[in-house]
């Protein structure tokens, strides 16, 4: 894998020991399923927990995760709200590929071809990374394409992208698919079932928090 989720986990482990996870939780996973995210990052709403993924279009492994984290996502309560945030690592191709998932968003097309486009790029091996191929793709498929040309290459779009990596400098992200909650803690472990278990566990540790604040 191009960004090895092995070594983000290796590292994410040695963070976690470093910071000296306490707590019950903690003792559950042994510092070995998430860390904590030092200095905490601010959350959209504070009146919500947070769950954001790091992910791209062009990672194979995020392709795999993302109708298990769509599904999750589809059960969880009120309190609740998955933020999907795409990066490049720098990368120009996975730049324009986290241009596709905002243009997408901005033509309200999102949601219904998401799945199709992990699809072309994956198994039908479509070269999405390509502007003008992605235009054709998408206006194939029904969507505007001025109006997704037009956002691709918008400069809300552009300033989108460049959030996006700088979020994950900031969480510390160093391979995707990556799970943060809340903006305190961060998942790290391979197994996509263990990463939703675990994600749960944190939402409601969490929550609990919250209501001893109040």
């Amino acid at each position: 894998m191009e960004f090895s989720r092995r070594r983000f986990v290796t590292s994410a482990i040695a963070m976690g020991a470093s910071l000296g996870v306490a707590g019950p939780l903690a003792a559950q996973t042994a510092g070995r399923d998430f860390v904590m995210i030092n200095p905490v990052q601010p959350t959209d709403d504070a009146a919500k927990i947070e769950v954001v993924e790091f992910f791209s279009y062009g990672c194979p492994h995020c392709a795999d995760f993302n109708p298990l984290l769509n599904l999750w996502a589809a059960g969880l309560p009120a309190d609740v709200v998955l933020k999907k945030v795409p990066v490049s690592f720098g990368r120009a191709a996975w730049g324009n590929a986290a241009k596709l998932y905002y243009a997408l968003e901005i033509t309200g097309d999102l949601k219904r071809l998401e799945a199709d486009v992990f699809k072309a790029i994956h198994q039908e091996r479509t070269n999405l990374f390509d502007e003008k191929t992605a235009a054709g793709w998408v206006a194939a498929r029904g969507v505007d394409r001025k109006k997704f040309t037009d956002a691709f290459g918008s400069f809300g779009v552009q300033s989108k992208v460049r959030r996006g990596d700088q979020m994950a400098a900031a969480f510390k992200i160093e391979g995707v698919p990556a799970l943060a909650v809340d903006g305190k803690f961060l998942i790290a472990t391979l197994q996509f079932e263990q990463q939703l278990a675990v994600a749960d566990k944190l939402i409601a540790r969490v929550r609990s928090e919250k209501a001893g604040k109040k």
